[in-house]
């Protein structure tokens, strides 16, 4: 693949960030960008923000907001960059610094690390991309941002944003949440907190149908950050409704690597590197007092499954499984359905688990090469979003088990004042019944 790649780049020398727009429509803002690469095509994705539901405290094309949008389609380029990855990207409609460039090059390179493990491409960080921005800086007027007290969560329908929901419905904190493109389980999980629908702040990415004509004609393919996309774009909709907080449902385990050796991470952009980076981009290039977080960052996979075990009501409702998530149900075939089902082992009966997913995934014959790799007797762990070989060891054999449950991971953002329901769960799990 390395020789393919090689040949792409002399094919296609530049990719262009030409333009992008924050439009005001009715009942929603649609923001849309312009990217093109020489000798290929161009690519004009959109993303829908819906507003019926918004109380609107900030306007959604301030300076700022305009700003949030631009960055946001530095984290959309890259899924269209990957295709031909030519080695410079020429940005006409907005300028970074040269320390800025190096973040987002930062970002597109770790975020990338598994899309060049998988494709046979060997690259480094300095090299893979040159950025060049070809309008001057703008000076930038401090804006003022109405905030109240609330929280924005990304719902992703899977048992960590159930977690996250139940704590901050634990302690009375307002909240919206968010959603990139609708699924079921989204709404079925956030309406199981207690929560009606109508305080989802919905939003609805496309793809350009340009790049998946690349796919069918040989260019690459693979993975790449969406859990940024996530950030900026949930970002974007915490600042127009003057949210205080923007808080993830990312575990302590999202930092491990998924090929034991290299910094190669299927979940970077859920890791606490990115966490801290975008929280020095938000205060550093937005200027903006918005705390980004993870509420679950002091724990393991296995003490969120032993909390989430023991409220029911997200059982039926909450999917984990990427194969089945349009469908909302699990296919029972993939690693993200044997890993979930994993962890969950140690607290729920065998009855309660095949309630849950239709059959014991323990004893598929299929999913045994998965559950090797789980368990780390394969060169690499599933590129899914799954724990560690630790924990999934644990589970499976019950050995260090409450090791794992008396652990606290205190590298995390959490503001003081969410601590005592922090201190309320590390309770519940490191305890014994």
């Amino acid at each position: 693949m390395q020789d393919k790649y090689e040949e792409y780049r002399r094919r296609h020398p530049v990719f262009h960030y030409n333009r992008f727009s924050v439009e005001r429509r009715e009942g929603c803002i649609a923001l849309s960008y312009d990217f093109s690469i020489d000798g290929l095509t161009s690519f004009r994705p959109e993303t829908i923000v819906y507003t019926d539901n918004l109380d609107m405290c900030n306007a959604c094309d301030s300076p700022v907001a305009q700003d949030i949008a631009f960055c946001l389609g530095l984290v959309e380029l890259i899924s269209y960059w990957k295709c031909a990855c030519p080695p410079t990207v020429r940005i006409h409609c907005g300028h970074l610094t040269a320390d800025e460039i190096e973040w987002w090059k930062r970002l597109w390179y770790n975020g990338l690390g598994e899309f060049f493990y998988r494709n046979g491409i060997h690259a480094d960080q300095k090299n893979f991309l040159q950025v060049q921005c070809t309008v001057p800086a703008e000076p930038r007027t401090p804006v003022p941002y109405n905030a109240k007290e609330l929280s924005l969560v990304p719902v992703g329908g899977g048992k960590d944003s159930c977690v996250t929901l139940q704590l901050l419905h634990d302690m009375h904190r307002p909240l919206m949440g968010f959603t990139v493109n609708d699924q079921a389980a989204r709404t079925e999980t956030f309406e199981a907190a207690s929560y009606p629908k109508e305080r989802i702040l919905r939003t609805k990415r496309t793809i350009a149908p340009e790049l998946l004509q690349t796919n069918k004609d040989g260019y690459f393919n693979g993975h790449t950050p969406f859990s940024a996309i996530v950030a900026f774009l949930g970002l974007y909709g915490a600042y127009t409704i003057g949210a205080e907080d923007l808080v993830l449902s990312n575990e302590a385990s999202a930092n491990e690597a998924t090929v034991p050796g290299l910094d190669v991470n299927h979940q970077y952009s859920k890791s606490y590197a990115f966490e801290s980076d975008m929280n020095t981009w938000i205060t550093g290039r937005f200027g903006l007092p918005i705390r980004y977080f993870s509420l679950l960052r002091p724990f393991h996979e296995l003490q969120i499954a032993k909390f989430f075990s023991a409220y029911p009501q997200y059982h039926k409702a909450f999917k984990s499984c990427n194969v089945g998530s349009k469908q909302n149900i699990w296919c029972c075939n993939c690693a993200k359905c044997l890993f979930v089902y994993l962890m969950l082992k140690p607290f729920l009966s065998e009855e309660a688990l095949i309630g849950i997913f239709g059959e014991n995934l323990m004893e598929k014959p299929s999913l045994q090469d998965d559950l090797q790799s789980l368990l780390g007797k394969n060169e690499t762990k599933p590129f899914e979003c799954v724990g560690t070989v630790d924990e999934a060891t644990a589970a499976f054999n019950g050995r260090g088990l409450q090791r794992i449950l008396n652990g606290f991971n205190r590298e995390h953002n959490i503001p003081n004042c969410y601590s005592d329901i922090i201190e309320r769960m590390y309770n519940d799990v490191r305890s014994n019944s």
